[in-house]
């Protein structure tokens, strides 16, 4: 009875749910308004390891511009990539960093040349530090890439959810 009970519930809060004004931010999947917004962005080139990473991120996720087309808006992102040493053991080695990316990211309007949108993302990772160097150098590599995805999906996120709710947004 249990199990059944959640099912009996949720058809009797569709209608409810319906009339609170929500609505689904990707409506009309790749013809949608947010993912014609999304394919009108260039990414600027970001310097370094991690901006290689991002931008590549943010490129698979936004989509080409189309064949012909001229972007609208181009993103601008300057990147902090930090390590820093947490805990120390008995010999003064270190042994637990914290790798932190952050994002300061700027939406450009191309032909008025304005900023539409300025933000800020990041996220960070804990990574153990291990006898063996190649280990955590490899553990700080992965971490990088797990911190690139997160900031590129944080970045994109906020992007669409402007498009969404500006009345002339990209």
């Amino acid at each position: 009875m249990k199990r059944l009970l959640p099912l009996l519930i949720v058809p009797l809060l569709a209608p409810v749910l319906g009339g609170c004004g929500l609505k689904p931010l990707y409506a009309g999947g790749g013809s949608g308004e947010v993912a014609t917004a999304l394919g009108q962005i260039e990414v600027a080139p970001i310097e370094g390891r991690a901006g290689w990473l991002v931008a590549n991120a943010l490129r698979d996720r936004l989509g080409a511009v189309p064949a012909g087309g001229a972007a609208r808006y181009r993103l601008q992102i300057k990147l902090d990539d930090e390590i820093t040493g947490l805990a120390i053991r008995r010999d003064d080695s270190v042994a637990r960093e914290r790798r932190t990316l952050r994002a300061r990211y700027q939406l450009v309007e191309l032909d008025k040349g304005g900023v539409v949108l300025d933000a800020t993302a990041g996220s960070d990772a804990g990574i153990d530090v291990v006898g063996s160097d190649y280990a955590t150098i490899a553990a700080e590599a992965t971490a990088l890439e797990r911190l690139s995805q997160t900031v590129a999906d944080q970045i994109l996120m906020r992007i669409a959810v402007y498009s969404r709710r500006a009345p002339e947004a990209p």
